[in-house]
């Protein structure tokens, strides 16, 4: 059977959405953050070579990483196809760039922001570079967002099981405001009233109100 091994607060929500999405049958077992460091527990690093979030097992498959975890639930389970638009499609294209953008740029610059702040008072220069990069990024996103409903377009797609971590959850730690940004908040009301992802959430991180403000 499929299991789903989440860690709290991080990337593997994002898998537990989309089997809610996909209304699969599926295992869930949820893992604490080490109170000393928040990092993964040690059950959890064993999982995988990697040692982080997401993993999933499905018999004798350990898989991690978002996308190829994704890629994977979308081919072997039904449900998955209506959340990737086909070649034909005219979003196939904006589809499959904001399932790349998500973990490829846009969590890569929070990453990134996010270390440079303890290295910047030795030398500022890296982190107005990555300062630069990610306002960039968060503008894309705003202007994407006031031209069509959903990153692949009219309908959700994969990319916005990709995309959506990083516009919610993810912003605990960085402490990013998204006041500027009112297509953004539209989306995110979007989503926090589809009936997949709040039960997602419910079970991704019980008790936390889901960061859609």
């Amino acid at each position: 059977m499929l299991t789903i091994h989440h860690l709290g607060l991080s990337q593997s929500e994002r898998i537990v959405w989309l089997a809610e999405e996909m209304e699969l049958d599926y295992a869930f077992k949820r893992y604490e953050r080490r109170a000393d460091n928040r990092l993964a527990p040690d059950d959890y690093k064993a999982l995988h070579p990697m040692g982080i979030a997401p993993v999933i097992t499905d018999g004798d498959l350990v898989l991690g990483e978002s996308g190829a975890i994704i890629d994977y639930m979308v081919a072997t389970y039904p449900g998955g196809e209506a959340l990737v638009p086909s070649p034909g499609n005219s979003d196939f294209a904006d589809h499959l760039f904001w399932f790349h953008f998500a973990n490829g740029t846009f969590m890569t610059n929070g990453m990134m922001q996010l270390m440079l702040t303890m290295a910047e008072a030795q030398n500022p220069m890296p982190g107005q570079f990555v300062a630069d990069r990610t306002e960039k990024a968060w503008a894309m996103v705003e202007q994407r967002l006031g031209e069509a409903a959903y990153f692949g377009g009219a309908m959700l797609s994969t990319a916005d099981i990709m995309m959506g971590y990083g516009l919610t959850t993810a912003r605990l730690s960085r402490g990013t405001s998204i006041e500027a940004y009112p297509n953004i908040r539209a989306y995110l009301q979007r989503i926090g009233e589809r009936p997949a992802y709040a039960r997602a959430m419910a079970k991704a991180e019980p008790g936390m109100p889901p960061k859609l403000d």
